[in-house]
């Protein structure tokens, strides 16, 4: 996962897609991979696309 560009803490992040701050550690140490929904919800708080953000490790 790619992404600090807003700034935002990993509490408020959680907040605001309604997850753990444990989740958003677990995404950004690449531990836990989010489902779509998770994934829609991240790209559309970052006004980006879920490419933007997350890409496919061709190794996993």
């Amino acid at each position: 996962m790619r992404f600090n560009k807003n700034m935002i803490t990993q509490a408020q992040l959680a907040e605001k897609i309604d997850v753990s701050r444990q989740t958003i550690i677990a995404i950004e140490q690449g531990k836990f991979n989010p489902s779509v929904k998770l994934a829609l919800k991240l790209a559309e708080l970052f006004a980006c696309h879920v490419e933007d953000i997350f890409y496919l490790n061709k190794e996993d």
